[in-house]
């Protein structure tokens, strides 16, 4: 299956995949979907997108039909997005609509807000900013494994999960998870991966760390990177 038939699948189970998503994990689909739809003709943003999009449909249930469809691809590693960007533009309005954003096809749900929305619930965890990392990371904090968000009134934050309380430094289950979500691409999905509810783990992973093993915890986020 290509990706335009993977984006048709999704468009005919719209209100089932809804269902069976958490919030931040439908909302993290609704932001692949956007990055894909204005990607346009820069093939790699479209490709990389394409791989945002596949892994978002990976916490649905096993047996699913359009997780099946997005884990074969991850497989296969499919050839260039082709129409794709024009198809995620006509499939955003209506993931929209079933959040209650308006009619499919209806010009006024503005995509933009859903995700700016996103981005405000990660943005309001604790974080702390680039002057308060500890020195062992400060210098290079994205090759130490931290993920960065960039808050418009504060600047670059990173979520505090990240960091030991006791010395002040990123725990090695968090870089080596980061670097798994490749945050250093998509740190908003490596974000929300942390802090939203988890199909393996129940809870946020991110009030996990210390709690479970490290290797539990790397487990779940290979599952989503791998489609296990």
């Amino acid at each position: 299956m290509n990706a335009d038939a993977l984006l048709d699948l999704i468009g005919r189970h719209v209100h089932r995949i809804r269902g069976e998503l958490t919030e931040g994990q439908f909302d993290q689909l609704l932001a692949a979907v956007r990055a894909l739809s204005e990607s346009g003709g820069d093939g790699t943003a479209a490709r990389r997108a394409l791989l945002l999009v596949r892994r978002a449909l990976l916490p649905l249930p096993d047996g699913d039909p359009v997780r099946e469809a997005a884990v074969d691809q991850l497989r296969l590693s499919p050839a260039g997005p082709g129409s794709a960007p024009e198809r995620a533009g006509t499939l955003l309005p209506r993931l929209l609509a079933s959040l209650g954003h308006g009619e499919p096809g209806q010009e006024e749900a503005d995509p933009g807000e859903v995700i700016a929305a996103v981005r405000r619930r990660l943005l309001a965890a604790p974080s702390r900013s680039a002057a308060e990392l500890d020195p062992r990371v400060a210098v290079d904090p994205l090759a130490a494994g931290l993920i960065r968000l960039n808050d418009p009134e504060r600047g670059p934050r990173y979520p505090d999960f990240q960091f030991d309380p006791d010395d002040g430094g990123p725990f090695a289950v968090v870089a080596r998870i980061n670097r798994l979500l490749l945050a250093d691409q998509d740190p908003w999905g490596a974000a929300d991966w942390w802090l939203a509810g988890n199909r393996w783990l129940a809870d946020p992973p991110a009030s996990l760390i210390g709690r479970v093993p490290d290797e539990l915890l790397t487990a779940a986020a290979r599952a989503l990177v791998e489609g296990d």
